[in-house]
C-alpha cells in the first residue's frame, strides 16, 4: 500500500475539460482517442467500447487512459450504422452531437457526460498511460458523484468554482486508482508502476527529458543524468518502464507537439523545432505516422468535446 500512497501523492492532475452531450443518431466511432485521460458517464441510452464493443450500463462510466485507441459505438449498431473515424467526424460532428441543453434532439440515442483530465507522475509521465491498460468500465458511486460536482461547478460562476474543481478532479482520480486497487484490477501493471519511485535516477531521467524536449536526447546525455553508463542505460531505462529511452523520448515530444497546436498559432516549421525535430518534412513524417493525420489536421480537428 505504500508504494501506491507514494503514487498517488507524486501525481500532478489537472481538469481539461466536461461537457452534457445528446447523441441524436446511431453510429460507430471507429478510432476515439484523446490526448489525455477521459471518462464518459451513461445517464441514458446506448454506449458500447472497446474492440470487443462492451455495453456501458446506464448510471456507469467508462474510463479511458490517454492515447489509448478505443472504438465507440452510440445507439443501436446493425450492418448499415454509419462507421466514422475520428478525422471524419470532425466534419460532420453537428450530424450526430448537440449538447445537452439543445432544444432540437427528439431521439435520442445516448445521453452521457464526459470529462476529461490530465494525470502525470511528477507532471512529467502520463500515468494511466504507462499501465497500457484498456479502457474499462466503473460500476462506482464515488466516481460517479466526482463527475457530477466537476460538471455542476463548470454550469455554475461561483465564487471559487475553479478550486472546487480542481479538488474534485483530484478526487474523481483518486477514486479510480481505489478502484482498480480495491477490485484488484491490472494487478502486474500496477505493480511495476511502483517501480518508478524505488530509483530516484528515473525520476531524474523523466525531468530531464521533460525539461529538454528541444535539445540533443542522446544516449550519452541521459547516461549523465542518471550516472550509469552509456551502453547500459538504454537497458536500464527499459527495464524499468518497458520501453526504450529513445522511443519514449519520441513519445513525449509528439504529445508536447499536440499539446503546441492546440494551445498556440506557432508554425508547424516551429513546433517542430521546439520538439526536437530540426527536419520539418522528417516531424511531419514521424507526426501522421504516430497520429493518423498530419500536423495541420490535428489543429483544425474537432474532439468530441467541441458542441
Amino acid at each position: 500500500m505504500e508504494d501506491y500512497n507514494k503514487i498517488i501523492e507524486s501525481l500532478g492532475i489537472k481538469y481539461l475539460k466536461s461537457n452534457n452531450i445528446k447523441v441524436s443518431t446511431p453510429f460507430t466511432l471507429k478510432d476515439y482517442e484523446e490526448t489525455e485521460n477521459a471518462i464518459l458517464f451513461l445517464k441514458k441510452g446506448i454506449i458500447r467500447f472497446g474492440k470487443d464493443q462492451d455495453l456501458l450500463k446506464e448510471g456507469n462510466a467508462v474510463f479511458i487512459p490517454a492515447n489509448r485507441l478505443t472504438p465507440l459505438s452510440f445507439g443501436e449498431i446493425n450492418e448499415k450504422s454509419t462507421q466514422l473515424n475520428l478525422e471524419e467526424f470532425g466534419f460532420k460532428q453537428s450530424e450526430y452531437f448537440r449538447s445537452a441543453d439543445s432544444s432540437d434532439v427528439s431521439n435520442v440515442v445516448a445521453d452521457f457526460t464526459m470529462v476529461v483530465f490530465e494525470t502525470k507522475v511528477f507532471d512529467t509521465v502520463n500515468f494511466f498511460t504507462t499501465l497500457d491498460i484498456p479502457a474499462f468500465s466503473l460500476e462506482n458511486s464515488a466516481v460517479n458523484n466526482s463527475i457530477y460536482d466537476i460538471v455542476k461547478e463548470t454550469q455554475e460562476e461561483r465564487s471559487g468554482n475553479q478550486r472546487v474543481i480542481k479538488l474534485k478532479t483530484e478526487l474523481l482520480v483518486i477514486e479510480v486508482i481505489r478502484h482498480i486497487l480495491e477490485r484488484r484490477l491490472f494487478v502486474e501493471q500496477m505493480a511495476t508502476n511502483s517501480t518508478y519511485f524505488k530509483d530516484p535516477r528515473l525520476i531524474k531521467l523523466f525531468k530531464y527529458i521533460k525539461d529538454n524536449l528541444g535539445g540533443e536526447l542522446t544516449n550519452k546525455a541521459l547516461s549523465d543524468v542518471a550516472d550509469v553508463s552509456e551502453d547500459y542505460v538504454g537497458q536500464y531505462f527499459k527495464t524499468l518502464t518497458g520501453i526504450n529511452p529513445q522511443d519514449y523520448i519520441e513519445y513525449q515530444r509528439m504529445e508536447y507537439a499536440v499539446k503546441l497546436l492546440r494551445t498556440t498559432k506557432m508554425s508547424i516549421r516551429d513546433i517542430g523545432k521546439n520538439c526536437g525535430y530540426k527536419d520539418t518534412a522528417y516531424f511531419c513524417r514521424r507526426f501522421k505516422m504516430m497520429y493518423g493525420i498530419p500536423a495541420g489536421k490535428m489543429r483544425k480537428r474537432e474532439t468530441l468535446m467541441n458542441v
